[in-house]
């Protein structure tokens, strides 16, 4: 398949710059693929299409304030940090800016010297391997990146992160440490609605991916089959496989809150000789998965995504639950409607 097959006309405007002041207000749109239809709600209404025996499958990966300023000891230079993946301790392979500035062996100063950076070697793709030390003994260097850090926003979000950010760019769920981008589908979920949901008979079920940089890198091949995939830590506790077999053996829906959920499960899944069916494993790996029309999902019966970027794997990911032009269209429906895109946009739900 052709790059070109994934795009779409984006006005620049209907890219959402802002959290919705409510998470569970936005819009949503509803996709049904027997029937064909498409209907548009807003995301609370999601509790009417859940029903008794479904899984809600959730990324319960928390966002670090991944962003840092500092300057380069010695010349005093402007310098910014995007961490992108922990090595090990307080080793981190990192995006510099500008690059070119350091190499290694130089050291970088944040928040007044509060924060130290030591370049030690060159990383993939221009990317530093760097490690921090904080210069106060009685804090680590994860606090100072806390005091320090600002929220990663994607690169389509044109301002610098604000304290909202902390909180909205954050699903409520979130526990494990370790994401540069948010699990956006989720950001729609409030409290109230996911206790809505298990009142009505919903079971909920998290697995765990780190959200790396290479979210947000374009594909550049013309045939889509030859884009390579970076790769992302997963796990999968016991307690979610358990929840996730016992729905599937039970009939019940597997409905994946966004892709990295899907990609997730999809990497986890095996087939289960005795069951005749797939099944979800324990345990944790990486994954360089890469899904494009001509998949077969093996565990994701339904989907809540945001609306994603032209050409880009995640709205690939989304054409192979559905059919490319009937996504293509639901897209171009939501231009027509002026739905909010990206991170912080509007929602779908594919069923």
């Amino acid at each position: 398949m052709k790059l070109e097959d994934f795009d779409y006309e984006l006005p620049k405007e209907l890219i959402a710059q802002e959290p919705c002041e409510q998470r569970d207000a936005c819009r949503l749109m509803v996709l049904n693929r027997e029937a064909g239809t498409i209907e548009h709600k807003h995301f609370h209404d999601i509790i009417d299409y859940l029903k008794p025996g479904d899984c809600l499958v959730m990324n319960d990966s928390k966002v670090i304030p991944a962003r840092l300023f500092g300057v380069k000891d010695v010349t005093g230079a402007k310098i910014e940090f995007l961490l992108s993946k922990k090595i090990e301790g307080d080793k981190w392979e990192t995006l510099v800016r500008p690059g070119k500035r350091l190499k290694p062996g130089d050291s970088v100063s944040f928040g007044e010297g509060r924060l130290k950076a030591e370049i030690l070697d060159y990383g993939s793709e221009g990317t530093r391997i760097v490690e921090f030390h904080s210069e106060d003994p009685n804090s680590t260097v994860n606090d100072e990146l806390y005091e320090i850090g600002k929220m990663p926003l994607p690169p389509y979000i044109e301002r610098a992160a604000e304290d909202e950010d902390r909180d909205m760019y954050q699903t409520v769920y979130c526990k494990n440490e370790g994401s540069v981008a948010a699990p956006t589908a989720g950001l729609h979920f409030t409290e109230e609605l996911l206790e809505e949901a298990k009142a009505k008979g919903v079971k909920l079920a998290y697995v765990t991916l780190h959200v790396g940089i290479g979210t947000f890198r374009p594909v550049k091949t013309e045939n889509i089959e030859d884009h390579q995939m970076h790769f992302e830590e997963y796990s999968v506790s016991q307690e979610t496989a358990d929840i996730i077999n016992d729905t599937i053996k039970a009939g019940g829906r597997v409905i994946s809150v966004g892709t990295t959920s899907t990609r997730t499960m999809e990497s986890a899944a095996y087939f289960d000789e005795e069951a005749g069916r797939y099944m979800i494993k324990a345990g944790s790996d990486d994954t360089g998965i890469f899904i494009y029309p001509g998949y077969k999902y093996k565990l994701v019966d339904a989907l809540i995504t945001n609306f994603h970027l032209p050409k880009s794997t995640l709205i690939m990911l989304v054409s192979a639950l559905y059919d490319r032009e009937k996504i293509l269209e639901a897209y171009n429906e939501a231009v027509k409607e002026k739905y909010r895109f990206f991170s912080y946009g509007d929602a779908m739900f594919i069923y």
